[in-house]
C-alpha cells in the first residue's frame, strides 16, 4: 500500500509539472517533424496554431506547437524566462513526442531561441527555418527609431520621445518595449494591403477558441530582462557556425516587415544562401497569416 501511494504521488508530481507546458501535435508522427517556436517574450503560439498548424500538417508534416513556460497557455508564476529554461522546455517537447531530430521553425523572438538551441544541441536539429526572426537585435531597434525620426520629423513631442528612448539602457526591458511600441504606432507589423484570404484568416482566428486563449503575460519581458544576461544579441556569427556544422538554414521574411532594414535582409540572405531565402511581397511580420499560401509553399519546398 505504501509503495502504491508513493507511486501515485510521483505520478501526480510528474503530471502536474508536465501541465505547465501547453503543447499540441497536428498530423501523423510518421511524417516529417516540425516544431514551431513562437515569439515573445510574453507571446504564444495561438495565431500560428489557429491559422496554420493543421494546414502545414496536411502537407505531410508532423507539426508540434507549444507555449513556453510562463507564456501563453503555459502559465507558471515561477518561470524565470531565461534561455536555459527555454531550452529545457523545448527538450521536454522532444521527449514528450518521442522525437530525436526535428525541423525547427522559429518566428520573431523565437528565432533567437531556435538559433541558440541549434548551436547547443545540433544533434537534435534537422534544419532551422527563421520566419520574420530576430537575429541582430540592436540593428532592428536602431532601424525602428531611424524610421520614427523620419516619420515624425515635424512632430517635436514625438522627436523628444524618440530621444528619450535612445538614451535608455539598451539592455533594458523598457528600451525594448518602447522601441516596439514605436514600431506599432507606425504600423510596421501590419500587412499593407490585406487580401480577402488574409482577412478571412484573421476573422476566423479572432472569432475562435485560439484567440480566446491568446493570453499575453506582461511580466514575461520584465522577468527575461531581469534574469537573462544575454538580452540584446547579434547571432550573425552563431548562424554562420551552425551552417558550417552542416545544418541547413532557411529564412523567409515579409517585404513590408518594417523592423528589418535592407542591410539586415541582405545579411540573412548571405547567411542562408540565395536558394534558401525568400522575401514575400505584401507581407509583414506574421507571414503565415499575411501570405499563408506562399509561406506554406516555402516550408513544403525546403523541409520535405
Amino acid at each position: 500500500m505504501k509503495s502504491l501511494l508513493s507511486f501515485l504521488f510521483i505520478l501526480a508530481f510528474v503530471f502536474s509539472n508536465a501541465q505547465k507546458i501547453y503543447s499540441k501535435s497536428y498530423g501523423s508522427p510518421e511524417d516529417t517533424p516540425v516544431i514551431f517556436i513562437h515569439g515573445g517574450p510574453g507571446g504564444n503560439a495561438t495565431l500560428f496554431e489557429g491559422t496554420t498548424a493543421q494546414k502545414l500538417a496536411d502537407k505531410g508534416f508532423y507539426v508540434i506547437v507549444y507555449d513556453r513556460r510562463g507564456e501563453g497557455r503555459s502559465k507558471d508564476e515561477n518561470a524565470s524566462m531565461t534561455f536555459k529554461e527555454s531550452f529545457e522546455d523545448l527538450s521536454l517537447i522532444y521527449k514528450t513526442y518521442r522525437i530525436k531530430k526535428a525541423n525547427i521553425v522559429a518566428h520573431s523572438f523565437g528565432g533567437i531561441i531556435g538559433t541558440l538551441f541549434t548551436r547547443q544541441f545540433p544533434e537534435k536539429v534537422s534544419s532551422l527555418t527563421l520566419v520574420g526572426a530576430l537575429f541582430s537585435q540592436q540593428e532592428t531597434y536602431d532601424y525602428i527609431l531611424k524610421q520614427a525620426k523620419e516619420k515624425f520629423k515635424d512632430n517635436p513631442s514625438k522627436l523628444k520621445e524618440i530621444s528619450e528612448i535612445e538614451n535608455l539602457n539598451k539592455n533594458s526591458a523598457d528600451y525594448r518595449k518602447r522601441c516596439y511600441n514605436t514600431a506599432s504606432d507606425m504600423q510596421l507589423f501590419s500587412m499593407p494591403s490585406p487580401t480577402p484570404e488574409s482577412k478571412k484568416l484573421r476573422a476566423d482566428y479572432e472569432s475562435g477558441e485560439f484567440y480566446a486563449a491568446n493570453f499575453r503575460n506582461p511580466e514575461s519581458p520584465l522577468k527575461f530582462y531581469k534574469n537573462e544576461a544575454r538580452n540584446n544579441l547579434d547571432n550573425t556569427k552563431v548562424l554562420k557556425e551552425i551552417k558550417k556544422q552542416g545544418i541547413p538554414i532557411f529564412a523567409v521574411y515579409g517585404k513590408d516587415d518594417g523592423i528589418f532594414s535592407e542591410k539586415q535582409l541582405n545579411d540573412m540572405k548571405n547567411i542562408a544562401g540565395k536558394d534558401h531565402f525568400k522575401i514575400i511581397d505584401n507581407c509583414s511580420h506574421y507571414l503565415f497569416a499575411d501570405q499563408q499560401d506562399e509561406f506554406l509553399q516555402f516550408i513544403s519546398l525546403h523541409l520535405k
